[in-house]
């Protein structure tokens, strides 16, 4: 009887699926025509006779003998060595993210367990420093950087985006820690173990989807910033993003929009497979801190 009751109707189930289909083909679209011209030249990929090009390969097929070409890709790990900016990255990622989670998990649990009305004070004010624009923020460390010759290393980018992420991560992790009984935390001390002991032993393995979420965002903020690595990077310590901007090249030199294309490609495709395996850890962390109340 209730199966009866709760089940729709055809006629919504069939709208409910066109628009999923719909959705998903619309979302999905600009990154496979992206895959797909990144092996194509750019004569077809952005012709402006006929936009068909871009499916048949006509032109790729005069230039290269076949419809399918990997010469942006050559052209942009190998010629403009792509490879070295992807290295950069994962180096200003990594340690972004671990010095981040490493203070976050830290700095939210003391003020999700402190009884002092200073705690709110302190996320109000970390809450006003990360709404902030970033360039606002990197322009108070150039004239440091400049004078104690630090600007265009990686650990002046990772110290930045550091700043710029901790807010954010005490604001999350913070939460988290508030779903957490104190009970644990008593427990554990009763048993013998200091605060620090119950803190590593107890309280973080319990709330593990948090700092995978956080973690992840972190991660995201790293990987897709602009603003501060390029403005604080060299041209030999680019990372992936400006590295990209780069081969656009401007108005006074010229640029290789194809390897462009194939940069960005290889950009998101680890971002894709990244969300692909970690999809229950974001879902569950997420859902975690959004039920406190």
């Amino acid at each position: 009887m209730s199966a009866a009751v709760t089940r729709r109707p055809p006629a919504v189930a069939l709208i409910a699926t066109v628009l999923v289909v719909l959705w998903v083909v619309l979302a999905a679209f600009p990154f496979v025509w992206t895959v797909w011209g990144s092996f194509k030249v750019q004569g077809d990929f952005f012709s402006k006779a006929d936009w068909t090009y871009a499916l048949t390969g006509v032109r790729t097929m005069a230039e290269t003998g076949s419809p399918f070409t990997g010469a942006g890709y050559e052209g942009a790990w190998v010629e403009r060595e792509f490879w070295r900016a992807a290295v950069n990255t994962m180096i200003v990622v990594v340690f972004t993210v671990i010095i981040s989670l490493t203070f976050g998990t830290l700095g939210g649990y003391a003020l999700a367990r402190s009884g002092y009305r200073y705690a709110f004070w302190l996320l109000m004010i970390a809450l006003v420093f990360r709404a902030m624009p970033h360039i606002t923020l990197v322009s108070g460390y150039l004239l440091p950087f400049f004078e104690w010759n630090l600007w265009g290393h990686l650990p002046t980018a990772i110290i930045v985006l550091v700043a710029i992420n901790q807010p954010f991560t005490l604001w999350m992790l913070h939460s988290f820690f508030l779903n957490i009984p104190k009970d644990l935390d008593e427990s554990a001390m009763v048993d013998g173990c200091t605060r620090f002991q119950a803190f590593r032993h107890v309280i973080v393995p319990v709330m593990w989807p948090g700092v995978i979420t956080t973690g992840l965002f972190s991660f995201l903020l790293a990987y897709n910033d602009f603003a501060v690595t390029a403005t604080l990077l060299s041209q030999q310590n680019q990372t992936m993003v400006p590295k990209i901007a780069s081969f656009l090249g401007s108005t006074q030199v010229e640029g290789n929009v194809m390897f462009a294309v194939a940069a960005v490609v290889s950009a998101t495709v680890p971002l894709f497979i990244l969300i692909l395996f970690f999809q229950r850890q974001i879902v569950s962390g997420l859902t975690a801190g959004a039920v406190k109340g």
